[in-house]
């Protein structure tokens, strides 16, 4: 603590080699202050942003000097979590990413580079999962149901524990708000998660969860409201959603050439996300099921529930070859070259 300095003068920044901003998650702010950068840091520094979702080309483009602007994005808590997403931006140099992972090991980050795109590589694929839980939630199940079934699967914690814990309030506008999701609902009522002792659960002083019948009530009374019918959705179910929504985002990561190789997916979800470690990792898990059989549960419900789950066609190319994921990669990257 004795090493850090507190300032609150953009200016006092001007001798700094390597800068990295953490504000919310607004292009407009985030752009603002890598102008403000542009105009005091000396040449040779590197700019960098913890986004986890802009895009950084964006952000870049805002400075005079897009080649000395890289993404370094902190898994939270970052004096926990050791996984850093190195992100490289379209004009990003090599000098400045060399330096970045050098930084990196020094602080004994684990260290994966990404491409530039909504999430990168980690929320991107958390985003399908999400979308999944939030869907799924509006079809039949309970959150404590999605959790549950996930958890069992060994997740540390389910995505509505995760959003009670980040605060659901996160990237809310109450202005904004049309009450369109359970979850602008719920923010509207006060609930904002743990920090509020009540959100998609209920919390007692201790942050100890229990399953909420109002919120059951609030998801009822949405449905009736927007005449969605409920059923019945069985455990299986609720897990293949959720985990073959992120393989299939994986392939189109990997087809896009935002992760290098599938390795790099697969150490973002174990040391980013607490992927379970019985299953050996992400992209292993779905080879050892069965790529042919994955891509089939995807066209059903590609069938069933829309372009959500359209097939990725690298997933698709794979299982047409009886091939894994890295055989193709060594192809992808023969093809490239």
């Amino acid at each position: 603590m004795g090493l850090l300095e507190a300032r609150l003068n953009i200016q006092d920044l001007s001798d700094c080699d390597l800068i990295i901003e953490a504000v919310f998650e607004d292009m407009d702010v985030k752009k603002d202050i890598f102008r403000s950068l542009d105009k005091i840091a000396h040449p040779k520094a590197i700019l960098a942003s913890n986004t986890s979702y802009l895009d950084l080309n964006e952000i870049a483009d805002a400075t005079s000097r897009p080649e000395q602007v890289v993404g370094i994005h902190f898994f939270s808590p970052a004096y926990i979590m050791r996984l850093v997403e190195i992100v490289r931006g379209e004009k990003t140099s090599n000098s400045v990413i060399k330096a970045v992972h050098i930084i990196a090991k020094k602080i004994d980050k684990i260290r994966v580079m990404v491409g530039v795109c909504y999430g990168f590589v980690g929320n991107r694929m958390l985003a399908q999962r999400q979308r999944e839980a939030e869907k799924l939630i509006l079809e039949g199940a309970m959150p404590w149901d999605v959790d549950r079934v996930l958890c069992t699967f060994g997740f540390p914690m389910g995505p509505f524990d995760m959003r009670d814990l980040a605060g659901l309030d996160v990237s809310w506008d109450r202005e904004k708000n049309t009450s369109a999701t359970i979850r602008d609902v719920l923010n509207q009522m006060g609930r904002h998660g743990q920090k509020t002792n009540a959100g998609f659960y209920d919390y007692d002083g201790n942050r100890q969860s229990k399953p909420s019948s109002l919120v059951e009530d609030v998801i009822v009374e949405f449905c009736q409201k927007n005449t969605l019918t409920r059923r019945l959705i069985s455990d299986t179910e609720i897990l293949n959603r959720c985990l073959y929504s992120m393989i299939n985002e994986g392939a189109n990561i990997l087809m896009e050439g935002i992760a290098e190789k599938s390795s790099d997916i697969d150490v973002i979800w174990i040391a980013g996300y607490g992927w379970p470690s019985h299953t050996v990792r992400p992209i292993y898990w779905a080879e050892q099921q069965g790529l042919a059989k994955v891509l089939v549960g995807i066209k059903e419900m590609n069938d069933k529930f829309g372009d959500d789950f359209k097939p990725s066609p690298l997933l698709e190319e794979i299982v047409r070859k009886d091939g894994g994921f890295k055989d193709a990669m060594h192809e992808f990257s023969v093809a490239v070259l």
